[in-house]
């Protein structure tokens, strides 16, 4: 029996509230809307199981990948052998109390902001437009206009790959830029409780706003990406860097280099991943060449790839 039947079959067998899709088009997946189809996607039901399914899993070896809202990952066009468990809407649970927020890693940053706002909380401001998840925050230690994850985090719930629940705070981490130690120990993120400051409501939602101007006005929104390609190398501005080799607006494919802001990668219409991958390539090629900087991406790569 193949892993995806007997998965299936675990699924039926087992919960109430956990969906499964066969043969699912990624593209309805991922922020970039590229990628190929994956052979299960699941969404599980809650936590508990969520927690069951993985120790299925684990103790059938069977291969498996995280994702969250997919603003961050690249899909290959071969598609996806793993089998997918999708961390969405069903867990996405967010409580307040004092000035703590704890967040189940499906809950949307722009939707847990607005919590934060709502109980007058600051310091979640940072993060109202980032196109993300809560697990995917910690996991990458998201940041902008000078706010991360890691400046509000107080403790994790993860799920380790020995199927135990395990809280671990931040000192645990290994919160860096753009990194965490999940991204190398495969620990699962369930929940993620944050200390905030008590605020003033008014104010908090100014900022918000202010910060949704600013983006609106300097990224390109209105097209399918998955953010910043690259990662800001040390002493240097990406953007600028690859404006500065006259990239601005090049195209491959239906992948372009935003015309708005050069540090962003967009589908400017039926753009493939291999688009996507041979502008990415071309880029650091063009930015090596021209300043002697090697790009790293900041995206992740998910699923049959050639080369990687």
């Amino acid at each position: 029996m193949s892993h995806t039947a007997k998965v299936v079959n675990f699924i039926k067998m087992n919960f109430a509230e956990t969906l499964f899709f066969l043969n699912e088009d990624m593209k309805k997946h991922t922020s970039f809307k590229t990628g190929g189809r994956a052979d299960l996607l699941i969404e599980p039901g809650d936590i508990l199981e969520l927690q069951v399914l993985i120790q299925y899993i684990l103790k059938e070896n069977i291969p498996f990948i995280i994702i969250g809202h997919g603003s961050n990952i690249i899909v290959s066009d071969n598609g996806i052998r793993q089998v997918v468990i999708k961390i969405g809407k069903n867990l996405s649970k967010c409580t307040v109390e004092n000035d703590k927020l704890e967040a189940e890693a499906g809950a949307l940053l722009a939707d847990v902001s607005q919590e934060a706002q709502k109980n007058g909380l600051s310091g979640f401001e940072f993060a109202c437009g980032i196109p993300g998840t809560i697990g995917g925050a910690v996991f990458m230690n998201a940041g902008a206009y000078g706010g991360e994850i890691k400046n509000i985090l107080e403790e994790v719930l993860v799920l380790t790959l020995e199927g135990e629940l395990v809280i671990k705070k931040i000192n645990e981490l290994e919160l860096g830029y753009r990194t965490s130690i999940m991204q190398t120990n495969g620990d699962i993120i369930l929940k993620a409780k944050f200390l905030l400051k008590k605020g003033n409501k008014e104010e908090i939602q100014k900022e918000m706003d202010e910060l949704s101007r600013k983006r609106e006005e300097t990224q390109p929104l209105e097209y399918p990406s998955a953010g910043s390609a690259f990662k800001r190398p040390v002493g240097h501005f990406t953007g600028k860097l690859i404006q500065e080799t006259n990239l601005r607006g090049y195209q491959i494919g239906g992948a372009q280099v935003s015309m708005k802001h050069a540090g962003f990668i967009i589908n400017a219409g039926n753009a493939t991943t291999s688009d996507i991958l041979k502008l990415i390539k071309h880029i650091q090629s063009e930015v090596k060449n021209h300043f002697d900087v090697d790009l790293e991406t900041e995206v992740r790569f998910i699923g049959e790839f050639e080369i990687q």
